[in-house]
Order: C-alpha cells, then sequence, then structure tokens
C-alpha cells in the first residue's frame, strides 16, 4: 500500500456580489514551506550575528561586552525552540505512523 504525502493548500473564499461592486484583490498568503524557510533563515541571521560579535570582542573591538551576551543568549534561544518545533513534528509525524488504519 503506497502513501502519499500530505496536500497544505489555503483555503480561498469566491463569491461573486449580486450588487455589482469589485472586491480588490488580496495578496497571496505565504505557504507554510515559506513560513518555515523564513524561519529558519532568521535563526541563522542570528546565529552570524552572535558569531560576528563574538569575533569582534576577540579582537578587541567591542567595548560593552553586554551587546555579544545577549546576541549569543538570543541565538540560543532562537535554536532551542528549533529543535523543540523540531521535535514536536518528528513526534507527532511518528504518532500518525503508529496509527493503524
Amino acid at each position: 500500500m503506497e502513501i502519499e504525502a500530505l496536500q497544505m493548500t489555503p483555503v480561498k473564499m469566491r463569491a461573486e456580489s449580486h450588487l455589482g461592486e469589485e472586491q480588490p484583490q488580496q495578496a497571496a498568503l505565504p505557504t507554510f514551506g515559506e513560513y518555515l524557510k523564513d524561519a529558519i533563515g532568521q535563526v541563522n541571521d542570528l546565529q552570524k550575528e552572535s558569531e560576528r560579535l563574538g569575533a569582534a570582542l576577540a579582537a578587541g573591538q567591542v567595548e560593552d561586552i553586554s551587546q555579544v551576551i545577549i546576541a549569543g543568549e538570543k541565538a540560543d534561544i532562537a535554536v532551542q525552540l528549533t529543535l523543540a518545533v523540531r521535535n514536536k513534528a518528528v513526534e507527532a509525524y511518528q504518532e500518525i505512523m503508529r496509527m493503524q488504519v
């Protein structure tokens, strides 16, 4: 038995007005994959900023060490959140695979 992947498509409401007015076109909503890609990109940016500030600290170019610590903590919290979301997604997938059809 072959299992097909779920297709995530946004629901679009389509209705015609009987009054004759035109409705403005709404911008397309980003997909789940685009949200995910954007979030991972932001985590990557936080990591890069933390590394850049750490290197600047080692070179003696940073006057306020609290900036380096704050950037490091932001990156650490973002990575922890990303890992927690990944673990929950894997756990949900495993739970679905254990279900008997």
